[in-house]
């Protein structure tokens, strides 16, 4: 096996074999590069994130736990409060096999912290090679109070063997290939003109040519609760304010507040490698640029590549001081990683945001 990310080929043969167990894997659980990871029954509210470090995660709980909800049949997770989740699937990984996790899109979009935390770890998100044992999911809803139930997905797991990290050089030789960026317009941008420096970096649209005006979303105060259950069914009014750019096509952001945006430019991943959003050089600004951040293989291609690139959304919280961002600022860049082999399918059968623009999360709808 070469080295790179299991493709879902990969992570079914997994399962078949132990490496992966709990309840049997639904259908729409595995994505091309990734495995989608489902809440347990219960969450328990605790006073403080931790990490184990030597112990188990089960051991530490009953020092931290404040109360229980029930997830059977779907619980409230209150704004602003941490909570440990179960997951459903366990891991008995072999030696030389290792993972990663990050939240799911719409996890991100609704501004919901999450990290797995497996036991006796002293890294979050991190799964070392050889690892058996259970996972726990942190959740911290910051924006809205939020309704969950078991079998849900809010964070996905990626299986890794050896090094698969594209470095500078391998990026540019794709990039000349594969043509990774476009512009607004879908026009190529030449390799020339792009900058990669430990990743591709993209940058911010804030003159809404393609949305009437609006470049972006404010997430608003004590909103209703946000079934994550039900599709659809949130009026976007009663939860996020949408934001026009000033004169110049600049906006302040106010510190600890949580935004959404979209990527000026457009962004592919051919069907061999995926790509990760990773956090911005600190240097640029006190913000983070998003919360999600993982792009399938095949993202930005369409059915049969006729896609010039689909835009990136970002997820933005300021802090400490307002900041003030700027059309074209870069503020985001993406690594690319290879897979062990091409994956059986890519990115966009059943996707809520395969060919989006500035999106909310797939659980809004807007009212004409």
């Amino acid at each position: 096996m070469s080295d790179g990310i299991l493709p879902i080929q990969a992570l079914r043969h997994a399962a078949d074999n132990g490496w992966i167990s709990g309840p049997p894997l639904a259908d729409g659980q595995l994505q091309p590069a990734s495995l989608d990871l489902r809440l347990g029954t219960v969450a328990y509210r605790v006073q403080c994130s931790f990490l184990p470090q030597e112990r188990s995660v089960e051991a530490v709980l009953p020092e931290l736990l404040m109360y229980q909800v029930d997830l059977a049949k779907g619980g409230i997770l209150e704004r602003g409060n941490v909570y440990l989740i179960p997951l459903l699937e366990c891991l008995n990984l072999p030696s030389h096999i290792y993972g990663r996790t990050n939240p799911k899109s719409s996890t991100g979009r609704l501004d919901i912290f999450t990290r797995v935390i497996a036991d006796r770890s002293r890294r979050f998100e991190e799964i070392p090679a050889g690892y058996r044992g259970r996972l726990y999911l942190e959740v911290v809803p910051r924006s809205f109070t939020v309704r969950v139930e078991a079998g849900l997905c809010l964070n996905q797991l990626r299986l890794f063997t050896g090094q698969a990290r594209m470095d500078d050089a391998e990026l540019g030789q794709l990039y000349r290939a594969e043509q990774l960026l476009y512009d607004e317009h879908g026009q190529p941008i030449a390799a020339d003109a792009t900058i990669i420096r430990d990743g591709l970096y993209m940058s911010v649209d804030l003159k809404g040519e393609q949305s009437d005006g609006v470049v972006g979303y404010v997430a608003r105060r004590n909103s209703a609760v946000v079934d994550l259950m039900r599709t659809g069914a949130h009026p976007q009014a009663d939860y996020w304010d949408p934001i026009r750019a000033g004169r110049g096509g600049t906006v302040i952001l106010e510190p600890e507040e949580f935004y959404i945006f979209a990527s000026r430019e457009r962004v592919r991943v051919p069907g061999h490698v995926a790509a990760e959003m990773v956090e911005y050089d600190a240097g640029s600004g006190e913000l983070r640029t998003h919360y999600a951040g993982f792009f399938d293989s095949g993202f930005g291609y369409g059915a049969k590549g006729e896609v010039h690139g689909t835009r990136a959304v970002l997820e933005v919280r300021p802090h400490d001081v307002p900041f003030r961002i700027e059309h074209g600022q870069p503020c985001f860049k993406l690594v690319y990683e290879r897979l062990t082999e091409a994956p059986e399918y890519t990115y966009g059968r059943g996707s809520h945001y395969h060919q989006q623009g500035l999106a909310l999360s797939k659980h809004f709808y807007r009212v004409p």
